[in-house]
């Protein structure tokens, strides 16, 4: 990573109103977060800023609520009372704050949702501008929203009187660069899920450099498509057939395919899982997993792997007979000794259901962001930086 990117840890913060923007985006049901592992990570963070004398103001997004209609489903007011009760210190929640910010010196600010104003997503100017301009310092720290040009990670960025980037955001880069551009040799990627689409441009980058991609879930079946195999009643996505043949032909890079998966005749937790090999696919199956003999030849590529990057799973863990495949990977993964990076919310909640948590080098807090970067080994929120005269 380039250096020049000011850095938060380096900057004096004495007295000045330092924004900080986080990824505090947590799963909340009936008004009880199930899962405070965004808000954890943010807490190094917050704690360098309150130590530096910061006047510490807290902006995050939470859900895809609609602006026109807000019921206070998607407020943030939980994930305050949470960092008040973690961080043993007062912490006032703004619900209005766009217009001003009171000088609070005693208490750490956290935002409403900045989901809730209307130009966040088209990244409105006047509202990027309003947003800069409550504050003496802008620090992004949030990977996962760090791809989006949102009013208020990319457009406050643009404005701010002085912007840096957090320990977050910098380590997530710091970690990722050197495992694209320097990876120690094997280099396995392992990309799954839904559609190819959505990872097409990842898959491209990384076959310049990987030695092996292995591909799971819907994405596989697009694959086994191009290779004029027989697919069924499985998702795939037929106008990207091209795009996978060109990857199949590549040199340089070697794609397996399955040889065997696990078919059913439909997509339900009640569906009666079935072996077959990949020729013996019917019109009516659907794939939802890959099979035991084609997990030995993935998990023997797994093993010789130095550097692993993984991204979705392979099957439908989320139904029993169909997690086989995902989690003989996981527990291969678990057992190599390499350098491994997971990135994306469905390959972490694999990761937290077979408990490989502690063996992961590096687990990205971003889906999307950690896919963008791959492909361009760059950020917008980054570019941002790069480009004004911040730096």
């Amino acid at each position: 990573m380039e250096m020049q990117i000011p850095l938060m840890q380096d900057l004096d913060l004495q007295g000045l109103r330092t924004m900080i923007r986080l990824d505090l985006n947590v799963p909340i049901e009936k008004g009880v977060i199930t899962s405070e592992a965004r808000i954890h990570a943010a807490l190094p963070t917050i704690e360098i800023a309150l130590s530096k004398g910061a006047q510490v103001i807290l902006l995050s997004h939470l859900g895809r609520p609609n602006p026109e209609e807000l019921d206070g489903s998607f407020s943030l007011e939980p994930v305050a009372k949470k960092l008040e009760e973690l961080m043993g210190r007062p912490v006032c929640f703004l619900a209005d704050w766009i217009e001003v910010i009171p000088d609070i010196t005693d208490a750490l600010i956290v935002c409403e949702n900045t989901r809730y104003l209307k130009g966040e997503k088209t990244n409105d100017e006047s509202l990027s501008k309003q947003i800069a301009n409550l504050c003496d310092v802008y620090v992004m720290d949030a990977f996962g929203a760090s791809h989006r040009q949102h009013a208020s990670t990319f457009g406050a960025m643009q404005y701010a009187k002085q912007a840096c980037i957090g320990p977050l955001l910098s380590k997530e880069i710091e970690y990722l660069t050197k495992a694209l551009s320097e990876p120690e040799k094997p280099l396995v990627a392992i990309i799954g899920g839904a559609k190819v689409s959505s990872k097409l441009g990842a898959i491209e980058s990384l076959s310049k450099t990987c030695d092996h991609i292995i591909v799971g879930g819907g994405i596989a079946n697009t694959f086994l498509l191009a290779n004029g195999k027989e697919t069924g009643k499985s998702l795939v996505e037929p106008e990207m057939v091209e795009s996978a043949t060109r990857i199949l032909n590549l040199d340089g890079v070697n794609v397996p395919m399955p040889i065997d998966v696990i078919v059913a005749k439909e997509f339900s937790n009640e569906a009666i899982a079935e072996t077959k090999s990949i020729e013996g696919i019917e019109s009516d199956d659907v794939i939802l997993d890959i099979g035991p003999e084609t997990a030995i030849i993935y998990k023997d590529i797994i093993n010789e792997a130095k550097t692993i990057i993984w991204n979705g799973p392979v099957g439908v863990f989320e139904f029993d007979q169909f997690s086989n495949g995902t989690q003989s990977l996981a527990k291969a993964i678990e057992q190599n000794s390499g350098i491994k990076i997971v990135g994306g919310g469905d390959t972490v909640a694999v990761v937290e259901k077979y408990n490989i948590a502690h063996s992961i080098s590096y687990i990205s807090t971003g889906g999307g962001a950690f896919l963008e970067f791959v492909k361009n080994g760059t950020l917008p929120s980054i570019e941002v930086l790069k480009s004004s005269n911040k730096v």
